[in-house]
């Protein structure tokens, strides 16, 4: 077997260092990805020692990409995308015409030419994919009203810079550098400069529209059918398969038949796929795999910094770190406040974007391919993505404490008929709808029940216990983060709290001290245990029921303080042998039924 293994070592390095950094930063309460972007450093050509392969990590870190945008696209329609284009279309245009600005002026104070400011506003103005969607899934806002505005904002900030990428080799010696094709770094199909910049728009334009079609038309019968065929074989390999093999499939098409971009590409797979009733299973079965390779794209990412530079670029470091982490926020706080939405969305949407990534490191090196940005503007665009990744988790604790006091002097100025502000397309009630205050802004009111159960999750298992709870007139309430799914408890009269039970305002909204029993019907066993370990510091006389996958979840929270914990496998079993038996049998292990 041959020694030269670099995919190898550098899948072990990167995954090993990771792991033990992001487990000390987990230590000592800094945000993992902080830890991965120091494994990255120290398996980086700028530092001695190991040296990993730094393209093979991009290619990996690519897939991760491609992966997470195609898990958020299988949690999202078309439907929700077009109810937040009225925000995200002009919102994204304004905010990166106005970071572009702020990039040029840096640009200029440094002494560049007019072609260098505007690669190096554009690399500062698009926010990383990957960074926006683990912090949206970190504190489950994917499916909330504020998560689709930033998942919108995100595609068409990515759908601006494929048209930049495209369009940059055309006009390169107009802005005064070296008229050439060059698409190592984009994927793109590379289009001529002879065919004049209308026509190199017109054709790139032309080919995304195509693309969807296709995606729409061709697509949506295609995927969902493949997905059936192949569940019916009972193979849960070939449908694991099927799936990765899709979601890579779609977004490499997309890249080099219609010049669409690979994250783009696969968040369309996503959504195509997410209107097959297997949507679910999908999702579940490429969890792993994304997961892993995101924490691939923070090593590969900290493989690119040089520390040095921090000595050597002090001053400019920190104003290009103030354009992404200042300029940007204020543009899309401004923005979105001026569409009429509240505060906290506000707030959210400009905390998201505050950081930079995967299309800025394309666009700088594309750049410098060019002759349009000097060496040192790929540098500082560098150091700047790795400083906002590092400070956005801070960006998202800063608006939390910000939240309250803006909102307190926003109620003192507005006058009382202006206190739910109404968004910007009022003509059309489905967007106007949207601008009315979420439910989970701030810390939402205490229950009045008392004696109640409290349900956490209202998905297929906790629809079922909510159903029996209801037909037995029992009173209750359900903790639920899905917008959809808060909406139809409120339409079917029953009270709910919107937000995760782990968090500890919305958890003592529901009066756990006064409540008899809290039924936990999440699938996430570690999510679970904290909000045990509330409810037992809370009430140690609650009852309390969960569920599990395994005898080591079981355990796991039994030990937490779990009265009754269910086992899904065990509950199907012990049918099974009732049904051949015609007698219910005994719980094998009775402390876990």
């Amino acid at each position: 077997m041959p020694h030269d293994t670099p995919l190898i070592a550098t899948i072990v390095a990167g995954l090993g260092l990771a792991f033990v950094f992001g487990a000390l930063a987990n230590r000592f309460r800094v945000p993992p990805l902080v830890g991965y972007l120091i494994a990255g450093v120290l398996v980086g050509p700028n530092t001695p020692g190991f040296v990993a392969d730094a393209g093979l990590a991009n290619e990996l870190a690519e897939i991760g990409v491609i992966l997470l945008m195609f898990g958020v696209g299988l949690h999202f329609s078309l439907k929700d995308l077009l109810s937040v284009r009225a925000i995200a279309v002009p919102g994204a245009v304004v905010q990166i015409g106005f970071a572009t600005a702020l990039g040029a002026g840096l640009a200029w104070l440094l002494g560049w030419s007019m072609g260098a400011g505007l690669v190096f506003g554009l690399a500062l103005s698009v926010a990383s994919t990957v960074v926006l969607l683990r912090a949206l899934q970190e504190r489950r806002l994917i499916e909330t009203e504020r998560g689709r505005i930033a998942v919108g904002w995100l595609i068409v900030e990515d759908l601006a810079m494929v048209l930049a990428l495209v369009l940059l080799p055309a006009l390169a010696g107009v802005l005064g550098g070296e008229p050439q094709v060059d698409s190592h770094a984009s994927g793109l199909l590379a289009l001529p400069a002879s065919y004049g910049i209308w026509g190199v728009v017109g054709i790139t334009l032309a080919k995304v529209a195509a693309f969807v079609v296709v995606m729409l038309v061709v697509g949506r019968r295609v995927i969902p059918w493949i997905l059936h065929y192949v569940a019916h074989t009972g193979s849960r390999e070939l449908f694991r398969l099927a799936v990765l093999a899709i979601a890579l499939g779609v977004a490499f098409g997309a890249a080099k038949l219609f010049g669409v971009s690979l994250a783009l590409g696969a968040f369309f797979a996503g959504m195509i796929m997410s209107e097959s009733e297997l949507s679910h299973r999908a999702a579940e079965e490429s969890l792993p795999l994304r997961d892993a390779f995101s924490v691939l794209f923070f090593v590969s990412v900290g493989m690119l910094f040089d520390p040095f530079s921090l000595m050597n670029n002090g001053l400019p470091i920190l104003a290009t770190l103030a354009i992404i982490v200042i300029g940007k926020s204020l543009a899309a706080f401004v923005i979105v406040i001026a569409f009429g939405y509240p505060i906290a969305t506000a707030l959210m949407i400009s905390a998201s974007l505050a950081q930079i990534g995967e299309f800025s490191f394309i666009l700088a090196e594309l750049g410098v391919g060019l002759g349009l940005l000097p060496e040192q503007g790929r540098d500082l665009i560098l150091a700047g993505a790795i400083l906002s990744i590092v400070l956005n988790p801070l960006m998202f604790l800063a608006i939390d404490w910000m939240k309250p006091w803006l909102e307190a002097r926003a109620a003192k100025a507005a006058p009382p008929a202006e206190a739910k502000p109404i968004g910007p397309a009022t003509a059309s009630g489905e967007v106007a709808s949207v601008a009315m205050p979420e439910p989970e802004d701030g810390p939402p009111p205490k229950t009045k029940l008392t004696g109640h159960a409290i349900l956490i999750g209202y998905g297929r298992v906790g629809s079922l216990v909510g159903t029996a709870l209801k037909d037995a007139a029992m009173p209750f309430l359900v903790i639920e983060d899905a917008d959809k799914t808060l909406a139809k408890l409120k339409a079917d009269g029953i009270e709910t709290i919107s937000g995760n039970a782990a968090n500890a305002d919305v958890f003592a909204a529901a009066n756990p001290e006064s409540a008899k029993r809290l039924i936990l019907a999440i699938p996430n066993a570690f999510e679970a245990g904290q909000v045990v370990l509330r409810a037992r510091a809370a009430n140690p006389a609650i009852s309390v029921i969960a569920r599990a996958h395994s005898d080591a979840e079981v355990e796991h929270l039994k030990g937490l303080g779990a009265d009754t914990v269910i086992m899904g496998e065990r509950e199907i079993a012990r049918g099974i042998v009732e049904e051949v038996l015609g007698h219910k049998p005994e719980a094998a292990e009775p402390s876990a039924a």
